[in-house]
């Protein structure tokens, strides 16, 4: 990976990475602005803004945005996380031009009228209707909100409806102002473009003007059990450790620890639960990470009888990991998967340019992909068990359960 960085004189990034041998160019602008950045009376801002910039503009209107988008014959899109909000597109090369056009034209002139509003306002409200019908989701938003409690973190990124309600045209259009500044933009383009590409870029970003920084609410992991009772065949799980911020450089040993837990179907969770008792369909273990903070997750979805002794299987096999550690065959395997899987999403100019952005936005550096790799290699039995000794402590242990679950004081019990 050979790229450039442009930081403008108002602060925003541009980072370029040229990717031989392909046609296609991935362009992003990211924002660090998402629901964690919200005040309570203020959540689903940052959801309900990128909803809005999709429809329509002083120039196009939303049916026009979307001939337009499709006209160029590539992907368009944008998501809201709890730490970022980006804007995408991925298009032919010769379609780049437009494609910046159409991204900048949606970031800067949006116009927030306010009958599309209350029609977006509708179709958020849907959305946020299906995530509850969900259980998976849902799991692991009741999960965020038990463990981060008292901060931003533990808000849904969507909203609820009495804060949704409040918000106007005029509204949006001030907060994206406030919390929009250019020292919390990245601008990403990899993949086949010209210096003419870079350069249009720059001057429609040097026009934005200076703001004041934003306070970041420190948030940390607690421990909590919570249940949500919903009419359903199975009972979804999720159990919770500590996790790691972005930046901490033991992310790497994180994934690989992920991996041999429950990354795949050589897992020990997998081989365990499923394999060997036939306890559950679907199990796997995952890291959340935050700016200054994280968790690490197990998900599985059992019925109600079988969950007592999958839990107690899930726990015996996490203790005998941060008591034993793990072997070199399962770490050997763990490095291959981890880094076969940098290195064919580099094959696509969507992974380099999220690369980029995650890199310079979220973790505070970007590294090649030999750098990755050298890191997964780095790796020893050892750094994992330290690890593990250190996340998997028991009085710190959280879940979150939704189904035909019993009491927030049963599943406390099962998990001492």
């Amino acid at each position: 990976m050979i790229y450039e960085k442009q930081t403008l004189p108002n602060g925003v990034r541009i980072l370029t990475e040229p990717v031989p041998g392909v046609r296609s160019a991935a362009l992003g602008i990211w924002v660090g602005t998402g629901s964690r950045h919200e005040k309570a009376g203020e959540n689903g801002a940052a959801h309900f803004i990128e909803h809005m910039l999709f429809k329509g503009t002083a120039r196009r209107t939303a049916a026009q945005l979307a001939e337009e988008m499709d006209a160029v014959g590539g992907q368009v899109n944008a998501f809201t996380t709890k730490e970022c909000t980006c804007f995408y597109a991925r298009v032919l090369d010769t379609h780049l031009p437009r494609a910046t056009d159409i991204l900048c034209d949606m970031f800067f002139h949006s116009r927030f009228d306010d009958a599309d509003v209350e029609t977006e306002r509708g179709v958020i409200l849907e959305e946020i209707g299906m995530y509850e019908d969900n259980p998976e989701d849902l799991c692991a938003e009741r999960l965020a909100g038990a463990v981060f409690r008292g901060s931003p973190l533990a808000r849904p990124i969507l909203g609820k409806r009495a804060t949704l309600e409040k918000m106007d045209g005029a509204w949006l259009r001030d907060y994206q102002r406030t919390h929009y500044g250019p020292e919390r933009i990245v601008v990403a383009l990899a993949g086949s473009f010209t210096q003419a590409d870079v350069d249009d870029l720059a001057a429609r970003f040097s026009a934005l003007a200076p703001a004041c920084p934003l306070a970041l609410r420190p948030a940390a992991y607690t421990p909590g059990v919570v249940v949500k009772k919903k009419a359903i065949e199975q009972n979804h799980l999720t159990l919770a450790f500590p996790g790691l911020p972005f930046s901490d450089r033991r992310r790497f040993a994180l994934q690989l620890l992920s991996s041999i837990l429950g990354g795949g179907m050589s897992s020990r969770l997998f081989q365990q639960v499923r394999e060997r008792q036939g306890l559950c369909y679907s199990i796997y273990s995952y890291g959340t990470c935050h700016d200054d903070t994280g968790y690490f997750g197990v998900y599985t979805a059992l019925g109600k009888e079988t969950e007592r002794q999958a839990l107690d299987t899930i726990l015996r096999v996490i203790r005998e990991v941060a008591g034993e550690g793990v072997t070199q065959a399962e770490l050997d395997r763990a490095r291959e998967q981890s880094k076969s899987n940098v290195l064919m999403g580099l094959e696509s100019t969507q992974s380099h340019m999220s690369s980029l952005a995650r890199g310079e936005l979220l973790q505070g550096e970007v590294l090649d992909e030999d750098q990755i790799i050298a890191a997964y290699d780095a790796v020893t039995r050892e750094d994992v068990r330290k690890l593990a000794q250190e996340l998997f402590r028991f009085d710190q242990a959280s879940l979150s359960a939704v189904g035909r679950v019993g009491s927030a004081e049963e599943y406390q019990a099962l998990l001492q």
